[in-house]
């Protein structure tokens, strides 16, 4: 499916946070469909086709993994495990969004009937998987974590030449992300350079920070999602947890159905009963006596508006006389005047 500009679109990823057990996988898709997300997003890790035995690991977390290759054979999923995730999440309500790290991941997610692909920070400028994905005809969300706008350049022709209806994502590619290093600037930039829809990816492990990227005019949202920051994997720690998720989900729509409804500050027509109770008039905070002159000191505003000169017009009262007696709290108008 096509992200529509006007719209936001809430991805939730779920990634390697099911550390390779199907069960514990199902238990995330089914606690996310109950946060009001749009989507959930994978990981396809297919070991033998994308990774070998050199790999090394980004970080030195696992405790049962000699290698970062054997990291991944743990991580993966059959074909038909992976055909079973897809139909949880439509059974749900959940759009099925996956990042596939090899070609033949991209070959398995066309079986399973997946809308449309993600496209990892790492894989921006692997133009085999990205011709593959372009034979797809499916839409295509792009990460820019790792790219300089010199290789977004390129990589955006490549899409554009294929006719791909693609978004772009700001993202930042730090576990947890910290505020100096969010980029939430370049969602304008993105946006003005490429006019294509663009959103933001998160791993801020803060609720602000999309909240942030939501005012700021992101149209997509993505975040990982783990039911607790303390648990085993690489991005638990730049996780979201499932009652963070509600709020943000609750926190963004508000914004984003706000941004959708811009105010005319010069029509204020359905404030007219609120400024007649609240707004003021002009009184005399003391007894004054016909022939007075006003001066600043002897006047006080009062509600309601409409039962003396307003009080903007303080000004043209001052050095005016009285035309009549007035005790203290009266309030003051042009009758009472000689003018």
């Amino acid at each position: 499916m096509a992200i529509n500009k006007s719209s936001l679109y809430i991805i939730a990823e779920i990634g390697q946070a099911h550390e390779g057990s199907l069960g514990i996988l199902y238990s995330y898709i089914d606690a996310i469909a109950l946060t009001g997300v749009d989507a959930v997003k994978f990981q396809m890790h297919i070991a033998e086709a994308e990774s070998s035995e050199h790999e090394p690991f980004r970080v030195k977390f696992s405790l049962e993994d000699e290698t970062r290759f054997d990291y991944w054979k743990r991580m993966g999923f059959s074909l038909a495990q992976w055909k079973g995730i897809k139909e949880r999440c439509d059974t749900l309500g959940l759009d099925f969004i996956c990042s596939p790290f090899s070609n033949l991941a991209v070959d398995w997610l066309e079986e399973i009937g997946v809308k449309q692909y993600k496209i990892g920070s790492g894989e921006v400028t692997n133009f085999l998987i990205l011709e593959k994905i372009a034979q797809t005809g499916k839409p295509v969300i792009l990460s820019s974590g790792m790219s300089s706008y010199s290789e977004l350049d390129k990589t955006v022709d490549f899409l554009k030449e294929r006719k791909v209806n693609f978004s772009i994502l700001q993202c930042t590619t730090a576990y947890p992300t910290m505020p100096e290093e969010y980029g939430l600037n370049i969602i304008q930039e993105l946006k003005e350079r490429y006019k294509v829809p663009v959103g933001f990816s998160d791993h801020s492990a803060r609720i602000e920070t999309c909240i942030a990227a939501t005012a700021l005019g992101a149209s997509i949202l993505e975040f990982h999602v783990v039911f607790d920051r303390q648990l085993f994997g690489p991005d638990a720690i730049a996780s979201l947890t499932i009652p963070e998720t509600k709020d943000l989900v609750l926190a963004v729509r508000k914004i984003s159905a706000a941004l959708s409804n811009p105010i005319d500050k010069n029509n204020n027509i359905n404030f007219s009963k609120l400024k007649q109770i609240f707004e003021k008039s002009l009184a005399v905070n003391k007894k004054l006596s016909k022939n007075h002159v006003i001066t600043f000191d002897d006047l006080e505003a009062k509600k309601p508006k409409g039962f003396g000169v307003d009080a903007m017009r303080f000004q043209d009262i001052i050095g005016k006389v009285l035309s009549r007696d007035l005790n203290q709290w009266d309030f003051l108008n042009e009758e009472d005047l000689f003018l």
